[in-house]
């Protein structure tokens, strides 16, 4: 332990020893119960002899900081009972703390103002009392966990030696075999050499903004979108330009508009299962976007949703399936169809970018875990990726049929959403006046939450729009949760209503 001792200040060294404990237990840096260094030990750490150590401690046990117990040591307290708030001692005060605002790169500020948006979307938990449709995520209570402990410890028992090593940036390569078959059922074909294995879309996103956007470079994305995509291009310095969404995917017709007035380095979108509104881009719209960035020479970076969970006839088929220019980076991940917290996704390219973005791979973190690259492997291997996908989408897809047969029964005829052909979310858009960001207290006042809109649009708008994550609530209390949901925005238009009365009222007549 690290006790700043020093021996010219008039303040003696057992005092300066009790004061320095105090402070740690009343700042909670030792835990009620902690048992504190013998005396010797310490004495010998902090040079000095055992008594003064022993006096040190006597006074903390009577201040109430600390107990005794003989044969077995001194304790924190389990409720101290000193007076207030140590006082320190000289030796005690801290340094002059380092101001670290100056020192913040450009994209760290960037990130902070960002900061609050991000905020909103920090999911609300379910509770006994709360429905949450905020979350956008798999429901944990389906992980197939015993499964994937027992390949874990499989491949661990087999090949832990090497796995445990420092390992390729590029990826386990019977994973990346794997993936070259896996990705053929949704039409996607890509060689080995051209998968890179990360950590998560999320390191997709950043490998991508470091290899192609330097501060101040145009990037088109969609809109509405996913926020950290956002977060990513902003904090490389780029200024978004919007593309909207229409039924039929982002409108192509503005997607040209804007490759001719402007050299956008790429165009971000997820035309698989859009979030937040669970729509697919339609094979003619994903025609005519290739066709331009194909002619304008910008890349389109396709966040992927996993082909298996989908709502109708079959999965649509990714932009990189009909990408013949190769002008297309394509994300996927196993977060959605398995378990988030593997951390474990890819990029599909042609070589000439592969091999840039895996140097900045390199760079940031060497490799994603080999380990768990090998027990994903062994469980997609062994067909139980498959039976888990069947499973889940079945009980996805009813989740989602539950939630549009209660909005369609339960929700005023002003408000409309979305109808989502993949993915775990739909988006629902409020009547003229109303503000989603607004409406989230009191509806969490009556038991239910959403995700306000607002920070899934570029440009600051979708104040009157919400997002409802069907995925991880439970079948039986949608109903519920859209009921009260309902009853939420029932009263606020109300009110709403009620405020444009009495304001009519108040004009005075000419």
């Amino acid at each position: 332990m690290n006790i700043p001792l020093d021996r010219d200040n008039p303040t003696a060294l057992p005092r300066q020893i009790q004061t320095h404990l105090e402070r740690l237990i009343h700042e909670r840096l030792l835990t009620p119960g902690t048992k504190l260094p013998a005396t010797r030990e310490l004495a010998r750490q902090l040079r000095v002899n055992r008594g003064t150590v022993a006096l040190a401690y006597e006074e903390l046990v009577a201040a109430g900081w600390a107990r005794a117990h003989v044969g077995q040591g001194t304790f924190v307290a389990e409720r101290a009972v000193g007076a207030g708030a140590p006082v320190a001692s000289a030796a005690a005060l801290p340094p002059v703390a380092l101001d670290w605002s100056g020192l913040f790169s450009r994209n760290a500020q960037i990130l902070g103002a960002d900061d609050e948006r991000s905020r909103a979307l920090t999911p609300i938990p379910s509770s006994a009392t709360v429905v949450s449709f905020a979350g956008g995520m798999p429901d944990s209570g389906l992980f197939p966990t015993d499964a994937f402990r027992r390949v874990l410890n499989q491949v661990i028992r087999e090949e832990g030696a090497a796995l445990l090593q420092y390992y390729p940036a590029g990826g386990y390569p019977p994973l990346r075999r794997y993936l070259s078959t896996y990705l053929l059922r949704f039409g996607l074909e890509a060689r080995p050499e051209e998968i890179l294995i990360v950590n998560g879309s999320q390191q997709g996103f950043d490998l991508i903004a470091r290899t192609l956007i330097d501060p101040g470079d145009f990037v088109a994305i969609e809109q509405p979108t996913y926020p950290r995509a956002m977060q990513v291009f902003r904090s490389f310095g780029a200024q978004l330009l919007s593309v909207p969404w229409d039924g039929a995917g982002p409108r192509a017709d503005v997607f040209e508009r804007l490759l001719e007035r402007h050299t956008p380095k790429l165009f971000y979108c997820q035309p698989s299962a859009h979030n937040p509104t669970g729509l697919v881009v339609t094979p003619e719209t994903g025609r005519r976007l290739l066709e331009a960035a194909a002619r304008h020479q910008v890349p389109i970076v396709e966040d992927g949703f996993d082909g298996s969970l989908y709502y109708g006839d079959g999965p649509s088929l990714p932009l990189k399936a009909a990408d013949r220019g190769g002008v297309v980076i394509y994300i996927g991940t196993f977060s959605k169809i398995l378990f988030p917290g593997l951390r474990l996704g890819w990029l599909v390219g042609p070589r000439p970018i592969l091999e840039r973005l895996q140097a900045a791979k390199q760079l940031a973190d060497l490799h994603t875990s080999a380990l768990i690259q090998a027990a994903v492997h062994r469980f997609c291997e062994r067909k139980l990726l498959d039976r888990h996908a069947a499973r889940v989408a079945t009980e996805y897809a009813r989740r989602r049929s539950l939630l549009l047969a209660a909005l369609r029964r339960r929700m005023p005829t002003e408000v409309t959403w979305t109808e989502p052909q993949g993915g775990f979310s739909l988006l629902l858009t409020l009547p003229p006046g109303m503000d989603a960001g607004a409406l989230l207290p009191r509806a969490v006042e009556r038991g239910v939450a959403f995700a306000p809109g607002a920070p899934f649009f570029v440009d600051g708008g979708g104040q009157r729009t919400l997002r409802l994550s069907f995925s991880s609530v439970p079948a039986g209390r949608i109903d519920e949760g859209v009921r009260r949901l309902a009853e939420t925005i029932k009263s606020a238009r109300s009110r709403f209503r009620g405020r444009e009365r009495d304001e009519r009222a108040a004009v005075p007549v000419v």
